[in-house]
């Protein structure tokens, strides 16, 4: 290509849909299970199928591709494995709601032909948010891609789950589960989300049998006494001693129900009684099991009371028969009072409804065994998670983990491999689908209904992705993985899970890191919801800014351990900072020939150049260390840093001289410095902004390899590397600051050529003088005149550099009576403005009634102004000195 066909502007939607297809053709990343080079693999946590993209995505999407474009780099053989989770309660809802708008229901079309339907769904909708990855120039592999529902990965669901069946690790049983009446299936304890409600606290009396005592009990679920079998007391606890083993009746119901005592009851909460209902409640249901209680269902699975409830309520929804219950306590004189409680009320993730705890027959993994594998692995280092305070966390789950139910009654998804034999009632868990019982030989089969948990097929993912039960090449050289980048939301249903079935089935861990990324917040810190109205969509900041903006902005936030507030003008402001790339990428391009000699170390000479080579080296080693310790932000700040300022604002205006110098030495120079910093810094920014630096790498008079995302890391050259070239930078910049800071406290005109006198000796003036012409040209000087001693004239503006003064003499350059005008006016608006501040902060009303963050605000307000008349009150007697 032309050097000069670089557009002026960046135009992302010209750019980015052109590399995607060139990657994609050019099978960049697509490894070679059988190369020689080290692995490095991840697999992509599977978005649901029926998603679309939000920013959680889209910053998870982007550190994971820094990684994998970085270690490419390095000379990896790189995997990142594709793929989405079939998202069985999410999908199934999808399709009901066509379904019924379309008039009919899954009941009306009967199971099969509900699961041709949600097959043909996700054949049409299901590939959205791949295309939304690909969107942010993910680098995955496609020719991977994966279905938890495909072929492979139901081969493995099957085989795992009957290996832990015939290990007694899975094992059908009568337990407390968490029943959604919405979705009408089970729930495991981690897709229950607990919100803070308001409800009530109600203290019922129920009379001590064959006596004139009564208990009082307090509780936030009356309707759930009908289902009582107990009362239960602190066995230490002395005001209820005496009635441990007698008898009291059941309110509204009559029943007779025991007192028992059992240690897990609080003694300081309510009235230190409790009443047990062990068929609606997971701890209720521990006691029962404990003292052998009766288990009463009086709520069924459509949240509605049950006939075991008493005829009076049977029928009534949950809710209702709440209120009803009250009333009728209140009547028959059982309430002693209500009162307001605000608490914890579990809902279904899905759809909001409040859960109902329930005794129901169900699938279960038995976790104990395997939780202290994944534990253990942790404590040995054979996984490391990062930021190491998440491991609390985890350990803290896996100690107190409760078997996991893994049944839904629904109809999308895997289906449990279990038959129940007609003729002799054997239960049979099969590889592949029997036709006659083993038994009896009888061939009346019948299939369990339910479905197994989203989540268990996805607990696979690392090794089933991979091609396992086969002994795949895949599998082979890139299990285990290297590491997993996550939310902290998804540690239990499938950082854990994953652990516990890796070690299980492979061995081995599942992956070697866990890197735990922080949420996404609005710029107030908000969480992003739709009901708040807060959401960035990250597909819109695309079409508006580019894919790169985005992904820069998500990075360079991305601090270990602290969630990112965010905002369309921090994406906009990063999409400045590319046009800036773009922009000096055009200077470079327009001022190199198409055969630039390579760059020759030893051949290096003028400070400009030696020092752009040395801060090179520094940020090939800050960004290495960065993203090899996961600081993905420190990596991307230090790469703006020295992009924007040190390469774009100083080198860049350094060598503009030798660019268009006649000397053809110094011109070549020049351009084989300029190339190759250009070059160098395309490749560290790289993983970060895929799009523009493959754009203008294809640009560039001389490359060694077209495609930019198979270039190599830079290689470090130590020989580059000199400290004095930064302290001598620091000082050739503070003397040329120095002189713009007066021009511009001045107001002196860009136009006006200044002579300049500088005091200096030594090494200080030897490096002035050689820089004489770049200082001149940066600081827009007529001369710069560095002398041991300097008798500097009356009117003149001066400023300390490292020892040095430099000093600007102004007679005939500078007003110095409209100067001191100026300033005095300006004195005025602020006195008057901070008196005003100051009355208003000095009223005890306003500080104490306006909002924190307006006080605030006001105070920093007032503190700016006292900076700036420190300022101008120094600049003034300055002036006024050089005019007595």
């Amino acid at each position: 290509m032309n050097n000069a066909s670089l557009s002026k502007g960046y135009e992302p939607q010209n750019v980015e849909d052109r590399w995607l297809r060139f990657w994609d053709e050019a099978k960049t990343f697509t490894p070679d299970p059988d190369s020689d080079k080290d692995p490095f693999s991840i697999v992509i946590p599977p978005p649901n199928v029926t998603g679309t993209l939000h920013m959680g995505h889209a910053l998870n999407l982007t550190l994971q591709d820094v990684l994998c474009r970085y270690k490419r780099q390095q000379g990896y053989n790189v995997l990142w494995v594709p793929g989405t989770d079939h998202a069985g309660i999410a999908t199934q809802n999808v399709v009901e709601k066509a379904l019924a708008r379309e008039g009919t229901s899954r009941e009306e079309l009967g199971r099969e032909k509900f699961v041709d339907r949600v097959w043909e769904w996700k054949q049409e909708y299901g590939d959205k948010i791949l295309n939304q990855i690909q969107r942010m120039g993910a680098s995955v592999d496609w020719s991977r891609l994966r279905f938890t529902m495909d072929d492979g990965l139901s081969r493995a669901v099957r085989e795992v789950f009957v290996r832990l069946y015939e290990q007694g690790l899975i094992y059908q049983g009568d337990y407390i589960i968490n029943w959604c009446p919405r979705c009408q299936t089970a729930l495991a304890d981690l897709e229950v989300e607990h919100e803070d409600m308001d409800g009530g606290l109600y203290h019922l009396r129920y009379p001590v049998v064959d006596g004139d005592q009564e208990i009082i009990i307090a509780t936030t679920r009356p309707e759930t006494m009908l289902g009582d079998t107990a009362v239960a007391v602190h066995p230490e606890d002395e005001r209820y001693a005496q009635l441990i083993g007698r008898e009291v009746e059941l309110p509204l119901v009559g029943r007779k129900i025991p007192v028992i005592a059992d240690p897990y009851v609080d003694r300081e909460f309510g009235t230190g009684c409790l009443k047990v209902t062990p068929a609606h409640d997971p701890n209720d249901f521990e006691l029962g099991n404990a003292h052998g209680l009766e288990f009463i269902r009086v709520i069924d699975e459509n949240g509605r009371m049950a006939p075991e409830a008493g005829e009076a309520y049977a029928g009534m929804d949950r809710f209702q028969c709440r209120r009803q219950v009250v009333q009728d306590l209140k009547d028959q004189g059982f309430l002693i009072k209500q009162e307001p409680y605000r608490h914890k009320v579990g809902q279904c993730y899905r759809c909001q409804t409040v859960i109902e705890p329930a005794v129901s027959t169900q699938w279960f993994v038995a976790t104990s065994t395997l939780a202290a594998k994944a534990k253990a692995a942790v404590d040995r280092g054979d996984t490391r998670i990062f930021p190491a305070n998440w491991k609390n966390l985890y350990d803290e789950w896996l100690d107190t983990i409760r078997d996991w139910c893994i049944s839904r009654q629904i109809w999308w998804g895997h289906r449990i491999p279990a038959w129940t034999c007609r003729d002799c009632g054997r239960l049979i868990v099969a590889r592949e689908d029997p036709d006659r019982c083993p038994s009896c030989q009888g061939s009346d089969l019948v299939q369990d209904e339910d479905v197994l948990d989203t989540w268990f097929s996805s607990a696979l993912w690392p090794f089933s992705t991979l091609g396992w039960p086969d002994e795949t090449r895949d599998l082979r050289a890139f299990y285990p993985t290297s590491v997993l980048v996550t939310g902290f939301d998804i540690i239990f249903f499938w950082v854990a899970r994953m652990m516990m079935m890796g070690l299980e089935f492979m061995d081995e861990v599942p992956f070697r890191h866990v890197y735990i990324h922080a949420l996404v917040r609005d710029e107030d810190g908000r969480k992003m919801s739709k009901s708040t109205g807060n959401v960035i969509d990250p597909l819109d900041m695309i079409d508006r800014y580019g894919a790169d903006a985005l992904r820069f902005t998500l990075a360079v936030f991305a601090a270990m351990g602290r969630d990112i507030k965010l905002s369309e003008s921090r994406i906009e402001g990063y999409k400045h900072f590319i046009n800036k790339i773009w922009n000096a990428a055009r200077f470079a391009l327009m001022n190199l020939d198409q055969d630039v000699p390579a760059l020759n170390r030893e051949d290096v000479s003028g400070f400009s150049h030696r020092y752009i080579l040395h801060e090179l080296e520094q940020v090939k080693k800050q960004v290495s260390r960065a993203l090899d310790s996961y600081h993905f932000n420190q990596a991307a700040q230090t790469l703006y840093r020295f992009v924007w300022h040190t390469y774009c604002d100083w080198y860049l205006e350094m060598i503009k001289n030798e660019l268009s110098s006649q000397d053809p030495a110094a011109r070549s120079r020049a351009q084989t410095c300029l190339l190759h910093s250009l070059s160098e810094i395309l490749i560290l920014l790289h993983p970060f902004i895929p799009f523009v630096s493959q754009e203008i790498w294809s640009h560039l008079p001389v490359r060694e390899e077209e495609n930019l995302a198979a270039a190599a890391f830079p290689a470090l050259h130590p020989e580059s590397e000199d400290p004095a070239l930064g302290e001598d930078m620091e000082f050739f910049q503070g003397v040329v600051v120095s002189i713009r800071n007066i021009r511009s406290e001045l107001n002196i005109a860009p136009s006006t050529k200044l002579e300049v006198l500088v005091q200096a000796e030594g090494r200080p003036a030897a490096f002035l003088e050689e820089q004489q012409e770049v200082i001149c040209t940066l600081a827009r000087l007529q001369s710069l005149t560095v002398q041991p001693e300097v008798v500097p004239p009356q009117a003149v503006a001066s400023a300390v550099v490292q020892g040095c003064e430099v000093y600007v003499p102004l007679e005939g350059i500078v007003d110095f009576e409209s100067e001191l005008a100026r300033l005095d006016k300006q004195l005025a608006k602020i006195d008057k403005d901070m008196q005003g501040l100051g009355k208003k902060l000095e009223n005890e009303n306003f500080v104490a009634k306006a909002p924190a963050e307006v006080v605030d605000k006001e105070r920093s307000r007032l503190k700016e102004l006292r900076e700036k008349r420190e300022k101008l009150a120094e600049l003034q007697g300055r002036l006024q000195q050089c005019v007595a």
